[in-house]
């Protein structure tokens, strides 16, 4: 476990419900690692249907709904994606979280924006039934690729590329914090890490936790870092055993600890 206590903790596009989730990897890198504010930035899910979802992915789930309690003093935050529409409503009280459209805090002098990066996806905005239907047969091709899952992940970067996401969600995002008077902006949805600056804006993605290398973000007062996270050869992938969904749903509804006035907010504070 590092020692280090970072002031915030940024990840996204877990895609829970995926076949190339690596949802496993990321609890462990969450409980092990110490920070005083988690913010998922989006795409947490990978579509409505839950019962896609492994027992690593509820897994992950259960462990967000503990750092979530109030005795723990650790802020965690949902920004969220295109991918986690229509469960804001029920997995941020299920799991105590509180849901927001974009984010933002102060932090050293600095104002920091969370935002997922789709608003700055033209093609995803104007063309939602195609977006749907690529997801759709980018499932079906994960449940027929090799347990490595090497051409499905390898599918999800041609489709960056070929659509040109990083540079224009960056390029977005980038006047979108200028506009609103932001030092560093935060980003996910392109699934690639980056950084760039210009005009005094820094601009961050957090990455992915699909690829073969999933990435996250920490912002410390020595400045914001774009980790690899690491695993170990001793770790076992459980990600294909499934359960049932209404039992872990219902497991997650009685558990205590869960905060029952959270909502959803349009606008960070």
């Amino acid at each position: 476990m590092s020692s280090a206590v970072y002031d915030t903790l940024i990840l996204s596009d877990v895609h829970l419900g995926s076949e190339i989730s690596r949802a496993e990897a990321a609890t462990r890198m969450l409980q092990e690692t110490r920070f005083r504010r988690l913010i998922l930035l989006g795409d947490i899910f990978c579509d409505l249907n839950f019962r896609r979802l492994t027992k690593a992915h509820w897994k992950f789930l259960g462990y967000i709904r503990k750092l979530s309690n109030p005795k723990r003093g650790i802020e965690v935050v949902w920004v969220e994606g295109n991918h986690d529409h229509g469960l804001v409503d029920v997995l941020s009280h299920l799991v105590g979280v509180r849901a927001y459209q974009e984010y933002a805090w102060e932090y050293l002098g600095r104002r920091h924006l969370a935002i997922h990066g789709h608003q700055f996806d033209r093609f995803a905005i104007n063309n939602l039934l195609v977006s749907s239907l690529l997801t759709f047969l980018h499932l079906q091709l994960q449940k027929l690729d090799s347990r490595s899952k090497r051409i499905s992940r390898y599918m999800d970067l041609m489709n960056t590329r070929w659509l040109r996401l990083s540079t224009k969600v960056s390029d977005g995002a980038m006047t979108y914090a200028s506009l609103h008077r932001a030092d560093r902006i935060f980003c996910g949805h392109t699934h690639v890490p980056l950084f760039l600056e210009r005009d005094g804006v820094e601009y961050y993605n957090s990455g992915s936790w699909t690829d073969a290398r999933p990435t996250y973000i920490t912002v410390d007062a020595e400045g914001v870092r774009i980790h690899e996270y690491q695993e170990r050869p001793d770790h076992r992938d459980s990600s294909e055993e499934r359960v049932e969904a209404d039992s872990e749903l219902a497991e997650l509804a009685d558990a205590p600890g869960l905060h029952p006035d959270a909502e959803y907010e349009s606008i960070g504070r």
